[in-house]
């Protein structure tokens, strides 16, 4: 039986909830691999709307086991007020596996991501705030935190402390704050110990025992490809790799072990924070998507920036990923469109560029040259099945095909869990 894994084939929010709660019926494990709750993935079910930010996407389907794996930093409050407000809600699932390996957000990786931001002015990243960066950094550096610390209080302290020397120093003679108390914050993430400790594992070791058994694995990523740290347009990027190289990293689970890789698309395409976005709408067209399709941040609520589809972007990403098979959403939003621009290249300083370019001052100069496909008029929402699609929406779902070089096997055409078509089964 396979393991799965889904990424973001564009710059994030393509709708990565949906596609995995969608998978998450048929699978037995649902596996988070990266990023923080810097990432929101979106989720109705029977009309109602869940937002989840740490908790995997298939903590919604009772027989899928979820797992937090160790390529995931956490923020423990924000965590624990996830699982609160699924039981609020009269949701009761069993909590996620963790991986004692995962890294977590101390206060002090919040309190210096926003001020590291503010200082730098025009030159700032866009980042959430929320102490995704200087946690990465610290995991990198050898002086982060991890799950497994939580197990052992004095170790804890210790390492607080550490961290702490340098990082006073950084926010009283550079940033002119307060120190911040190592106590305060050991006792702040000690409080959190009880509740987590029995969820504490070698999540690697769970999950290729799993496999070892027949059992299906899907890995999902937060953010996308192009916000890859090493793939995406650095330095408008994340701190992790949410593509599929880094699902193995961030689980435990090697590249043999790996089947399928499903990229997650809209059908138009939408960018959050700075950086380049060649086919990027400055007009009444671009209001029409962030409308129509809701494109507001699940976790910021920030408007986010709307373009037509750039093949080049979801190509890129096919290939680099080795994406078997796209999963495309939000179709219905391009219902009423008398013609739908495709970007199929880049004009660069009067250079035609038909593949991604190479360096981001390539990009930077980037305008797109389009392919112009009829649009649709009709309500496609209630189509469960290819064929009840319109004649032009078929034709703009094979022209998106061939383009990227990529089969389309499932497409969302509204956001409610029953809103799918499957073309070609993705498990």
């Amino acid at each position: 039986m396979p393991g799965i894994v889904v990424i973001g084939a564009q710059w994030g929010d393509e709708g990565k909830g949906k596609a995995t709660d969608q998978i998450g019926e048929r699978v037995d494990y649902c596996v988070r691999y990266s990023g923080g709750n810097n990432a929101g993935h979106t989720v109705v079910v029977n009309g109602e709307k869940f937002v989840l930010h740490l908790l995997p996407s298939g903590i919604l389907n009772p027989d899928c086991t979820c797992v937090i794996g160790n390529g995931v930093v956490i923020d423990l409050g924000v965590l624990a007020a996830e699982l609160d407000e699924l039981v609020r809600r009269d949701v009761h699932v069993a909590p996620p596996l963790i991986s004692a390996n995962a890294h977590i957000i101390a206060p002090y990786h919040r309190t210096l991501d926003k001020v590291s931001e503010r200082f730098a002015g025009k030159r700032r990243i866009g980042t959430t705030g929320r102490g995704i960066g200087p946690a990465y950094s610290d995991k990198v550096n050898r002086i982060g935190l991890r799950m497994q610390d939580l197990l052992d209080p004095a170790g804890l302290h210790d390492k607080v402390e550490a961290s702490l020397d340098q990082k006073n120093q950084i926010l009283t003679k550079i940033y002119n704050r307060h120190p911040i108390d190592a106590e305060q914050v050991t006792e702040e993430l000690l409080g959190y110990a009880d509740r987590f400790a029995p969820s504490i594992v070698d999540t690697g070791r769970l999950l290729n025992d799993a496999l070892d058994e027949g059992r299906v694995v899907l890995l999902e990523g937060a953010q996308a490809h192009h916000l890859d740290v090493d793939h995406g347009t650095y330095p408008y990027v994340t701190s992790s790799n949410p593509t599929a190289g880094g699902a193995c990293t961030g689980s435990g689970v090697g590249p043999t072990r790996i089947d399928r890789v499903i990229g997650i698309s809209k059908a138009y395409i939408t960018r959050v924070g700075e950086g380049p976005f060649p086919t990027e709408l400055f007009d009444e067209d671009g209001e029409r998507l962030r409308r129509d399709g809701g494109e507001y941040g699940a976790t910021t609520g920030r408007p986010r920036r709307c373009g037509w589809f750039d093949s080049l972007v979801v190509g890129q990403s096919a290939k680099i990923n080795g994406c078997t098979d796209i999963f495309l959403t939000k179709l219905d939003v391009l219902t009423g469109w008398e013609r739908i621009p495709v970007c199929v290249a880049y004009d660069v300083d009067g250079k035609r560029f038909d593949e991604w370019p190479a360096t981001m001052n390539e990009l930077t100069g980037a305008k797109p040259i389009y392919e112009y496909v009829d649009g649709w008029t009709e309500d496609i929402s209630g189509a469960r099945c290819f064929d009840e699609l319109p004649a032009n929406c078929r034709a703009y779902v094979r022209h998106l095909e061939e383009r990227i070089g990529c089969r389309i096997s499932g497409i969302g055409v509204g956001p409610g869990r029953d809103q799918t078509i499957i073309i070609n089964e993705l498990i």
